[in-house]
C-alpha cells in the first residue's frame, strides 16, 4: 500500500518519501539505562510505502521481565530466546540508512541505543521520526494520541496491543495515514537528528540520594552544624574527597557541587584559593571551614527538620479521563496563585536566586518576593502586553469546512471553541492579536494544523508560505479588524475529539489532578512548541530545585547533553526541531524537590523576539490529551525564557505558566539555580 495518496503529485512530495524502519519494543520497565528490551519488531518500508522486510523476536534479558500484566512476557516465555547481542547484527542491517519510526520514538530509540552499547556497538540510526509528535502537528480529532486511538481514527485494525509485531504493523498503517494528512496540510516532518551515542552516556548510574532535611541556613560562629545545611568542598584535601562527602551525607548534610547565597559553609584548606567556589563564597559571605574543623563538627551534627512528603509522593496521577482541578465547575479564568506555600508572599513569576541573570521583561520584579498576579479582566481593547484573560475551550475544526452562513456572535467569549492562527504583522502587532484572541475566549495557534478554525492576516500575512495551503483547504481568513467584532461561521459538531484544554494566561495557575492509587503511574508532561524557523536552535531544559530555588546537585539540571536526572524522575524528550517535552514523575520525586522549573534557551545571537510565540501544553503522559495550554508571546530581546513551573503546595502539585525572560544565556540561568558551570 503506497504511503501517499494517488491524489497527490508525488513529484512535489519529496519530504514525505523516505526509506523507513518502523520499530516497536516491549521492555521490562521505563528507564532505558536500567531496564531491558524483552521483544522487538522491525518492519522496513521503501519510499513508496511498500514493505520490503520484517523481523521480530523475543529476547532473554537475563533479569526479571517486569510488569507481566502489561506485556504478558513471563520468564518462562523468554527462557531460551536469544540475547540482544545475538540479534544485533540483523537489527543493525535493517536500521542502517533508514529513518527509524516509532510511537514515542525517543523511548524506543533510547532502549535500542542502550542495548547496542551493551553489545559493544553503536546504534546505526542518524534520524528518527516520532508518529506521536507528527500527530501532535496534524492534530486529529481524537480523545488522545495513543497508538490504539490513532489506529481506530485512521481505520487501522489492531489485534493485540503491547505485542511488538502487531504494534509495529499497526504503526505502519498509522504512519501511512499520518503522512497523507501531513502532506495535505504541507506540514514539515518533525525529524530528529541522532548523533552517535557511546558508552559514557549509557553506562548505568547510581541515583544520588537527595538530602532529607530542609536547609536551616548558616551555622553560628563557633556553633554546630545542623542536618540539611548545604556544604561545598574545594581544593586539595588530606582525606579523599569522596570519603569526606560520604561522611557529610551520612551525617545528614547536603553536599553541593557549587556555591550560592544559600550555601551554609565552604570546606577548604586554602581560604585564599582562587577557585570559582572560593571566589563565590567570599562574594556571598559564606563561612569557610578548614578540613580538620569540618571533620570535628561532623561528629556532632544536630538534628534538622525533615522535608514534608506530599500526598502525590505516595500515589499516582490519574487518567485524564477523570481530571480533578481546583473548582472544576467554575468556568471562569484560571486564577493566579495568591496563597503561599509557606509564610510570606509567593511570587506568581518566581525569579531564580541572586546573583544571576537580570530579567529582561518590561518592569521586571525587584529582587525578593513579588506579589502574586491578579486575575485578568474581561476582554476589552487589544492589550499592549501579553496578559490575556481566562481559559477558553478550543475545539478542533472539521473537514470539509462548514458552508453555513456567517453571523455575528454575541457575548464576551465569541471565539470560545475556536483555534485562530495569526500571520504577518510586526512582533508587537502579532502579540497583541494573539492576546486579543485569548481575550475573546479562543486559543492562539502558532502552527497550521487540522484543528485551526480561522486565520487572521495582519500586514504581509498574505505572503506567508502557508497561505497557498490555507487557500487550497478553504480555511476561513480574516483581516485584523475582524478581532474587533468577530463574525464567524458556527463550528460543526464533532464526535470523538478530546475534552477542550483550559487556556492559561501568563502567570496563570492550576491545581494538577488529585492523586489516585487506582491508576497506573504516568509522568506529567510539559511540551513547548514554536513555529518552524531556521535562524537558531532552541533547547528546552529543566531544573529540579529545593525550597531555596537551588538544585540539590548539578545532575538535577536536565538538558540536551544530560536528558535525564540520576533518579530518572525528570526527562527531556526531543520530539522534533520545533517541539520538546519535559516529563516529570511527580510520584517519585523526593520530598526535597520543591519545584521543577521548565525553561527554554536559544543557542546563538537570535532572541525570542525573533522566534515568536511559544506554545505550552501540559497533561498526564506524552500521548494523553493536554489538560491546559498557554501561549507565551511577550519576549523581545531575551535569550532564555522561563516557561512553566510544577511546584508543591501542601499535599498537591500545581502548574504555573511563567513567560519571564532574561537577556543572558543558559549558562547564567543555570548558575542562578546553583549549577556549577565551567567558565
Amino acid at each position: 500500500m503506497p504511503l501517499l495518496s494517488p491524489a497527490f503529485d508525488a513529484s512535489g512530495l519529496r519530504d514525505y518519501a523516505h526509506d523507513w524502519a518502523v520499530v516497536d519494543v516491549e521492555t521490562s520497565g521505563l528507564v532505558a539505562r536500567r531496564d531491558r528490551v524483552l521483544s522487538l519488531a522491525v518492519v522496513v518500508l521503501g519510499p513508496d510505502g511498500e514493505q520490503t522486510d520484517e523481523f521480530s523476536t523475543l529476547l532473554d534479558p537475563g533479569c526479571d521481565p517486569g510488569p507481566v500484566h502489561v506485556h504478558g512476557l513471563t520468564s518462562e516465555r523468554l527462557r531460551g530466546a536469544p540475547a540482544f547481542d545475538q540479534v544485533a547484527p540483523r537489527i543493525a542491517a535493517m536500521l542502517r540508512d533508514r529513518v527509524l519510526v516509532a510511537h514515542n520514538a525517543q523511548f524506543d530509540y533510547d532502549f535500542l541505543a542502550h542495548e547496542f552499547a551493551r553489545a559493544g556497538t553503536a546504534l546505526p540510526v542518524t534520524r528518527r521520526l516520532c508518529t506521536l509528535a507528527l500527530n501532535r502537528r496534524v492534530d486529529p480529532p481524537t480523545e488522545d494520541l495513543r497508538l490504539g486511538t490513532l489506529a481506530a481514527h485512521y481505520g487501522v485494525h489492531q489485534v493485540r496491543a503491547h505485542d511488538a509485531l502487531d504494534d509495529t504493523r499497526v504503526l505502519v498503517g498509522v504512519l501511512r495515514e499520518s503522512l497523507r494528512e501531513a502532506a495535505r496540510l504541507e506540514l514539515p516532518l518533525p525529524f530528529v537528528s541522532c548523533p552517535p551515542r557511546q558508552d559514557p552516556r549509557f553506562a548505568p548510574r547510581t541515583p544520588k540520594t537527595p538530602c532529607a532535611y530542609r536547609n536551616p541556613g548558616r551555622p553560628e560562629p563557633g556553633g554546630p552544624l545542623v542536618q540539611g545545611m548545604k556544604v561545598a568542598i574545594t581544593g586539595e584535601t588530606l582525606r579523599p574527597r569522596a570519603e569526606l562527602e560520604r561522611q557529610a551525607v551520612e551525617a545528614g548534610l547536603n553536599v553541593m557541587g557549587s556555591v550560592s547565597r544559600h550555601t551554609s559553609a565552604l570546606v577548604t584548606n586554602d581560604a585564599s584559593s582562587g577557585s570559582g567556589k572560593a571566589r563565590r563564597a567570599r562574594a556571598e559571605g559564606v563561612p569557610v571551614l578548614d578540613e580538620s574543623t569540618f571533620v570535628a563538627l561532623l561528629a556532632d551534627v544536630r538534628p534538622g527538620t525533615p522535608h514534608e512528603r506530599s500526598r502525590s509522593s505516595h500515589a499516582t496521577i490519574p487518567s485524564p479521563a477523570t481530571p480533578t482541578t481546583t473548582n472544576p465547575a467554575h468556568p471562569g479564568p484560571a486564577r493566579a496563585d495568591t496563597t503561599p506555600e509557606r509564610p510570606g508572599p509567593v511570587p506568581a513569576v518566581t525569579a531564580p536566586g541572586q546573583p544571576g541573570p537580570t530579567p529582561a521583561v518590561a518592569n521586571p520584579a525587584p529582587p525578593g518576593p513579588t506579589p502574586a498576579a491578579t486575575t485578568p479582566e474581561r476582554p476589552g481593547p487589544v492589550p499592549a502586553a501579553l496578559t490575556p484573560p481566562g481559559p477558553a475551550a478550543p475545539a478542533p475544526a472539521a473537514s470539509p469546512r462548514p458552508a453555513r452562513p456567517a453571523r455575528p456572535v454575541a457575548g464576551d467569549r465569541p471565539l470560545a471553541g475556536r483555534r485562530v492562527l495569526v500571520l504577518g504583522g510586526t512582533h508587537p502587532e502579532a502579540v497583541a492579536a494573539r492576546a486579543r484572541i485569548v481575550a475573546l475566549g479562543g486559543a492562539a495557534a502558532i502552527n497550521l494544523s487540522s484543528s485551526v478554525t480561522d486565520v487572521v492576516l495582519l500586514d504581509g500575512g498574505e505572503r506567508d508560505r502557508r497561505m497557498k495551503r490555507i487557500t487550497a483547504l478553504a480555511f476561513p481568513t480574516h483581516g485584523a479588524a475582524w478581532l474587533d467584532a468577530p463574525v464567524i461561521a458556527p463550528l460543526p459538531r464533532r464526535s470523538g475529539g478530546p475534552a477542550a484544554p483550559r487556556v492559561l494566561p501568563r502567570g496563570g495557575v492550576i491545581d494538577l489532578p488529585q492523586p489516585s492509587g487506582s491508576a497506573p503511574a504516568v509522568p506529567w508532561t510539559v511540551t513547548a512548541a514554536w513555529a518552524q524557523q531556521t535562524s537558531c536552535e532552541i533547547d528546552v531544559v529543566a531544573f529540579v530545585v529545593d525550597d531555596d530555588e537551588q538544585v540539590c546537585f548539578d545532575e538535577d539540571f536536565v538538558f540536551y547533553g544530560a536528558p535525564e536526572n540520576p533518579g530518572g524522575t525528570v526527562r527531556l524528550h526531543s520530539d522534533g526541531p520545533t517541539e520538546q517535552t519535559i516529563g516529570v514523575d511527580l510520584a517519585a520525586l523526593p520530598p526535597s524537590a520543591h519545584k521543577v522549573v521548565v525553561a527554554a534557551a536559544i543557542d546563538g545571537s537570535p532572541t525570542f523576539g525573533d522566534v515568536g510565540a511559544i506554545h505550552i501544553s501540559s497533561g498526564p503522559g506524552p500521548s494523553a490529551a493536554p489538560l491546559v495550554q498557554a501561549t507565551l508571546d511577550a519576549a523581545t530581546t531575551e535569550r532564555t525564557l522561563l516557561l512553566a513551573e510544577l511546584y508543591r503546595r501542601g499535599p498537591l502539585w500545581r502548574l504555573r505558566t511563567v513567560g519571564q525572560g532574561y537577556d543572558q544565556g543558559l549558562d547564567a540561568l543555570a548558575r542562578s539555580y546553583g549549577v556549577e558551570v565551567a567558565d
